[in-house]
């Protein structure tokens, strides 16, 4: 399921909703894909199930359409890697210029340079949901 199979309005408050946080994203820090998406409601519509299955690529959809002003850079994929698309090399280059290093694997470090995200108050403040606490078994 792709993001353009959403209605209109959906679309654009999900890609609102991508770009609102990548823009709060710290210089020489970076965000998966997924955890972007995480923060954001289902879709009305949707079942959840399918919303979990999608929603990472639904977020790197709107980060390949995302207006002047969003530092696309700082989403990659939750290998802590760039994926590769066209602009792939350009988007390296830019991270490294803010101090952000890879591996001999091509790899960012997620526990040093990842960034953990907007704060649960401001994510409720922005119709957005906080992370779920990890489950222990």
């Amino acid at each position: 399921m792709d993001l353009d199979t959403l209605p209109v309005e959906e679309q654009r408050k999900f890609c609102a909703a991508v770009w609102k946080i990548a823009r709060m994203v710290p210089l020489g820090k970076v965000i998966p894909y997924g955890q972007i998406a995480g923060y954001i409601p289902c879709p009305a519509g949707v079942k959840e199930e399918t919303y979990r299955s999608f929603r990472a690529r639904w977020a790197g959809s709107a980060m390949a359409a995302c207006p002047a002003g969003v530092p696309w850079q700082r989403v990659i994929n939750s290998q802590g890697m760039i994926s590769q698309r066209r602009g792939a090399e350009s988007q390296r280059i830019l991270l490294e210029a803010e101090g952000v290093v890879f591996d001999a694997r091509e790899r960012i470090d997620l526990a040093v340079y990842g960034w953990s995200g907007p704060t649960p108050d401001w994510l409720e403040e922005n119709g957005l949901v906080p992370p779920l606490a990890p489950t222990l078994f």
